[in-house]
Order: structure tokens, then sequence, then C-alpha cells
């Protein structure tokens, strides 16, 4: 369900914008689609976690919200990072 140091300071290093990058709207859109396909995963086995599907929806609702917000600050930025992360729009 959670995603690891390693793999995040991964995701970081793929998406950051400079070198001290850690806070920007792609960083923690990629970092949410990470944990979102890890806690997916999870609730495809254990399909009573009715608790788990409920932070599913609030982190999906999460990077609804910042990418509405990128798409309206910067478009080019927005539509690379749906293809890099295979996001439906």
């Amino acid at each position: 369900m959670t995603i690891t140091r390693e793999r995040k300071t991964e995701v970081i290093g793929e998406f950051k914008l400079g070198e001290n990058d850690t806070g920007s709207p792609e960083v923690q859109i990629a970092i949410l689609t990470t944990r979102v396909n890890g806690l997916t995963e999870h609730l495809r086995t254990h399909k009573k976690d009715f608790a788990g599907r409920r932070g599913l929806l609030m982190m999906v609702s999460r990077r609804r919200r910042l990418l509405d917000y990128l798409k309206k600050v910067a478009p080019q930025r927005y539509l690379d990072v749906i293809r890099r992360l295979n996001i439906r729009k």
C-alpha cells in the first residue's frame, strides 16, 4: 500500500523540474499515482477493505485537483505528465 523511500526518491528524481524540487505538481501527481496503483492492487485482493477504498478515493480526488490546477496553469506540462504516467484524461 505505501511506497518505499527508495521508490519515492526514484519517482521524485524522474519528475523533478529543478535540483531541489520535491513539491511541484508533477512530482506530487507522480507520487500519488504510484500510491494509487499500489492501493488498487491491494484492493483487488482485499475486496472488503472499505477504509482502504475510502483512502483510495481521497488520493484520486487529490490527484484530480492537482491535474486540474496544472491544466489551468501550464497545459503543456499537464499533457506531458498524463502521457508519462499513462493516466486517462
